[in-house]
């Protein structure tokens, strides 16, 4: 057998050819003149996707990457810095500018105040009997000595003539006892009667003549019950609600009276003030000065009534630090009203010819509480200033600002020290920007916060001259 030549596989021309595989397989053994094949397992090739799913795939990535390229463009142009101002940090900045002008400013302390009236009276029936006729009507404004009420007069006429004829009784009686004392004396002078009996007349004379004092007293007080049958109003203000009808028996032990009587004017109204404002008010008040009050509703924007203060109390809260003091107001057009709230604006002093300024002028930074002044070179500067009192439109300048230096009040959002700036002219009073609106003086004293208030009085300061540019800007 070793002779014989050596043959290899060779596989059926029916079968396929046998896939390529990296798994090792066992060599077919030879026997004698043939060869015996090893079956194999044959794996089945991965079948290919449909060409409409490939297609389908393929768009989804391409909307995917898609969608990818637009996030990633959008997070690049979010990055990007802004592009540079038109006006470029050399560029000379439009704003708006004001001039200072010299005015007087006045220093008002606010506070919280109630209304009170000065007089609050009780009717009160001043005899018992029956309330038979009411002369008013609910919420009428009456005078004083105005018919009221009146209370059944008959029971007090018959007593009142009762008294008038015990009154002629004694009368009578006094008379016959003056007779006979006028006959003992001549007796007695003729020695025929004794002197005491003469002396016993004579006090029995005095005696009549005390009953007539009292008959007559007892005539007058029934004169007087009779006036209070007739119930008239104690002082000029507005009834109440009616507390008793007609019919009813009414006595003087009442709590609630018949009606109650409210003066509305003039009127006052009781507020505080701190004690640290004290001074001032003291000074004034001390000079003869009469100080100027004004009431304004509850949310300080309209004003109700200007008054004067009338007077102060007599000593300081010591729980809340503040001091009473009371402002009476004409009330002419009755706007207040008994027990309510008002916000009080008392003008202390008047500061006389101090700088002015709009309060958009106003910076607040670094270097505290300041302005920028535009200079001749079109530049401006940071020029720190002591504020005075203001009124809601312009402020005052107790220091470091001078008459004519011209301040920037819009635009300063965009400033900076020696910035070069380029004034806009004044838009026209048509455009509602004609520097004047109004406003409340509101520096002192407590009740901020009440909102813009209107000028009142004669001490309202001249506005400055602003020239605001169209673009609108924050003002400091």
């Amino acid at each position: 057998m070793d002779d014989q030549p050596t043959r290899s596989y060779v596989p059926p021309p029916s079968a396929p050819p046998a896939p390529a595989s990296d798994e090792v397989r066992p060599a077919p053994y030879e026997a004698d003149d043939e060869v015996i094949p090893v079956r194999e397992r044959t794996v089945p090739p991965p079948e290919a996707p449909p060409p409409r799913r490939r297609l389908r795939r393929l768009l989804w990535l391409i909307l995917l990457a898609l969608v990818v390229a637009g996030i990633v463009w959008w997070v690049m142009e979010r990055r990007q810095p802004a592009p540079p101002s038109r006006f470029g940090n050399l560029a000379a900045q439009p704003v708006g500018t004001a001039t200072a002008q010299l005015g007087n400013m006045p220093v008002i302390d606010n506070a919280l105040g109630t209304i009170t009236p000065l007089a609050t009276v009780t009717v009160q029936t001043q005899i018992n009997g029956q309330l038979t006729e009411v002369g008013f009507q609910e919420g009428q404004m009456v005078n004083k000595g105005d018919f009221l009420a009146q209370i059944d007069p008959r029971p007090y006429q018959v007593a009142l003539e009762q008294a008038q004829g015990q009154l002629a009784k004694d009368q009578a009686a006094l008379a016959n006892a003056e007779v006979d004392l006028a006959r003992y004396t001549k007796l007695v002078a003729q020695n025929s009667v004794s002197t005491q009996t003469r002396d016993t007349q004579r006090a029995l004379v005095a005696q009549d003549k005390g009953t007539i004092l009292s008959d007559q007293a007892q005539i007058d007080a029934q004169k007087l019950n009779l006036v209070y049958c007739h119930i008239t109003a104690p002082v000029t203000g507005r009834v109440g609600l009616r507390q008793v009808d007609p019919g009813n028996y009414v006595t003087t032990g009442s709590a609630t009276g018949i009606v109650v009587i409210t003066q509305l004017q003039p009127i006052s109204a009781i507020f505080t003030l701190p004690e640290d404002s004290l001074p001032t008010v003291l000074a004034k008040v001390n000079a003869g000065v009469k100080l100027q009050a004004t009431a304004f509703d509850r949310s300080g924007t309209t004003k109700l009534e200007t008054g004067e203060l009338a007077t102060l109390d007599n000593q300081i809260d010591t729980t809340t630090g503040t001091l009473k003091l009371r402002a009476t107001f004409p009330n002419a057009s009755l706007n207040l009203f008994p027990n309510q709230f008002v916000n009080i604006q008392l003008q202390v002093d008047t500061l006389q010819n101090v700088p002015l300024v709009p309060s958009s002028a106003i910076q607040r930074g670094a270097p505290g509480t300041f302005v920028y002044v535009v200079k001749p070179d079109k530049t401006v500067g940071i020029q720190p200033v002591t504020l005075g009192p203001d009124n809601g439109t312009v402020v005052a300048v107790t220091k470091g600002l001078d008459q004519g230096q011209v301040v920037v009040t819009d635009g300063a959002d965009r400033l900076k020290d020696g910035a070069k700036v380029e004034i806009v002219p004044p838009a026209s009073p048509a455009d509602g920007q004609d520097g004047q609106a109004p406003g409340q003086p509101r520096t002192r004293g407590q009740g901020q916060g009440h909102g813009q208030h209107q000028q009142q009085g004669s001490g309202q300061p001249p506005a400055p001259t602003q020239q605001p540019t169209p673009q609108q800007g924050n003002g400091g």
